[in-house]
């Protein structure tokens, strides 16, 4: 990803929002109209001056009367009553146009984020993701909504206003616009000060609410340990930065402003001197006098609009670089061939010398390791912790990228098996039961369409979990709460184990996925599941060696090797390994 240590100018952050280009061209036609009625309503408010104009010299010279007061009057009722009808359609369609890029930028940052690969998850913290997917999309928003009107509504008005100042009186303009270039080396300054202000805050926020989240996450231990203090202090800690760099923010804004508002009134005041003067010696009239100062106010306007437009578009630019950073990142694990929907494996699977390092680490996580579990067989695979086991699965899903010809689905090497077909064909079931804050239903049917309840009940008897299912209060609709708090840490693996069967996959992998339920029932379970998935590829991951016994092979690890392999009662006489295992669990049951 980029780094975000660099500053940005005002033109590199108009840069940054070259992804969103596509949206501004498919809404072309509403972006149009809008302009068309922003230009409009400033062409209102430019014409304004001339009606009081021709009212005040009206009035100066006397001969004015009160039908054309009346008529003035009316007229700039009449357009006032215009200016508001069109700002509203503008204000639909061009602030609506930012809305139009929220949703779209916020659906193709997740989307994008879904096909990452899981390293990139242990790289980038949760709470900077939720930063950039709200607090950043919000200030992307506000740079192509209001930003963008406030950009083009203060170009328009500036140059027209300028242009219609000249004609009045150029000497006098020139002399109203000798505070200009101090605005814009002002500007300039504070926009490179701000810019990086504003990357800081929204660094700043990601760290509060990765720290926030961390902290409700694991409140029941918080709660345990009586750590709620300690986790006060975390977060005030982090809040303390947060506060710490917006302060610093302020200041830049805080002189920013008040230097405009000097600058811009300075013109002010030069004018109703000198202007004054001039009308006084009749070089120009009084409704002129009053003209030019209407137009210099309405400058302003745009003056300070710049100051204003740049903040917004340094924070939004520095928000969208942030959101670049993930859209350019690129996903490890890809697909080599296209998805037909089409392929469903059958079960055969063959690993022949897998080599696997993991990032940063100099031993091979898995070593020369090969293997072949056939068709419809049901494989163990044990070993002491961290001997490889859930790599090894891993690298078989494809959540881990294995090296070419190394895993191979019914000959196939697995990167020429799409990963939609792959992941179709396999059920893979955890120890870490995931479940989501929903009903029971939801959470086993998983968003796959045309899913019956019959279909889910008959999932659920076969994870043992119907019963007690159908015996709480709202049945399949009972909410589970917020990563399934209501359940045990038994019935959530079962409901995960439910998702996993709901269609029955060629392949079901289960790492561990049983070791939150009692022995006697984990072994109903998978007495149930394997006679339910006859002639289906069934692997186990289990350190029960009641589980054990019905596995048609048994492969043990360590230390990324396969160091025995054969059948339960073989593997106790052959004395190795395994049988130390098995014994080590006899004297832990006897216990």
């Amino acid at each position: 990803m980029k780094k975000e240590s660099k500053r940005l100018s005002f033109r590199e952050a108009f840069r940054e929002f070259a992804p969103l280009k596509k949206a501004f061209v498919d809404n072309w036609k509403g972006l149009a109209v809008g302009l068309l009625c922003l230009t409009l309503v400033d062409g209102i408010q430019l014409y304004m001056p001339f009606i009081i104009k021709d009212a005040v010299d009206a009035l100066t010279r006397r001969v004015a009367t009160a039908s054309d007061l009346l008529s003035y009057a009316l007229l700039i009722l009449c357009l006032a009553g215009i200016a508001g009808a069109v700002r509203y359609i503008w204000r639909t369609l061009l602030l609506g146009h930012a809305r139009i890029v929220e949703r779209g930028l916020r659906v193709r940052l997740y989307g994008h984020i879904q096909t990452l690969s899981a390293s990139f998850f242990q790289d980038m913290p949760t709470g900077d993701l939720m930063a950039r997917s709200t607090n950043d999309i919000n200030s992307i928003r506000m740079a192509t909504g209001i930003g963008l009107v406030s950009l083009l509504d203060g170009t328009l008005m500036a140059g027209a206003a300028i242009c219609i100042m000249v004609y009045i009186h150029p000497l006098l303009t020139l002399i109203a616009m000798i505070p200009a270039p101090l605005v814009v080396l002002a500007s300039r300054r504070f926009s490179r000060r701000m810019a990086a202000g504003y990357e800081a805050t929204q660094r700043s926020f990601g760290d509060v609410t990765e720290r926030v989240r961390e902290a409700f996450a694991g409140i029941r231990v918080v709660k345990a340990y009586g750590r709620e203090e300690w986790t006060r202090q975390r977060v005030h800690e982090k809040s303390q930065d947060y506060v710490a760099v917006n302060l610093r923010l302020a200041k830049s804004l805080g002189m920013f402003y008040p230097l405009m508002a000097i600058f811009t009134n300075v013109g002010l005041a030069v004018v109703v001197g000198l202007g004054g003067r001039l009308a006084i010696m009749d070089q120009i009239s009084i409704g002129d006098f009053v003209a030019f100062t209407v137009y210099l106010n309405l400058l302003t306007w745009p003056m300070m609009a710049m100051g204003w437009v740049t903040n917004l578009v340094q924070r939004g630019g520095a928000s969208m670089r942030r959101i670049n950073g993930i859209l350019t990142t690129m996903p490890e694990i890809t697909s080599r061939a296209p998805d037909d929907g089409k392929l469903i494996l059958d079960g055969g699977i063959s690993v022949k010398s897998l080599v696997f390092h993991h990032p940063g680490v100099k031993a091979p996580a898995l070593d020369d390791l090969s293997l072949e579990i056939p068709k419809g067989s049901v494989t163990a695979i044990v070993g002491p912790v961290g001997c490889g086991k859930s790599t090894l699965l891993h690298t078989l899903v494809r959540l881990m990228d294995p090296p070419e010809g190394a895993v191979f689905f019914d000959g196939r090497d697995v990167h020429d098996i799409p990963l939609g077909q792959l992941r179709r064909s396999l059920g893979f079931v955890t120890q870490i039961a995931t479940v989501f804050s929903d009903s029971i239903e939801a959470n086993v049917v998983f968003g796959r369409p045309d899913i019956s309840r019959e279909q889910v009940l008959e999932a659920l008897a076969a994870a043992s979990f119907d019963q007690e299912v159908l015996e709480m209060e709202h049945g399949l609709d009972t909410l589970v709460g917020e990563r399934g708090i209501t359940l045990s840490g038994g019935q959530r693996q079962r409901l995960c184990l439910a998702r996993a069967m709901l269609e029955d996959p060629p392949i079901l992998i289960l790492d561990d996925a049983l070791s939150m339920v009692d022995t006697r029932t984990e072994e109903k379970i998978v007495n149930q599941l394997l006679s339910h998935r006859q002639g289906r590829t069934t692997i186990l991951v289990t350190h029960r060696m009641s589980t054990l016994k019905r596995a048609d092979n048994i492969f043990v690890l360590d230390k990324g090797r396969i160091v025995e392999s054969g059948k339960h009662q073989e593997l106790i006489d052959h004395k190795g390994l395994y049988a130390a295992l098995y014994r080590r669990q006899q004297l832990s049951n006897g216990l």
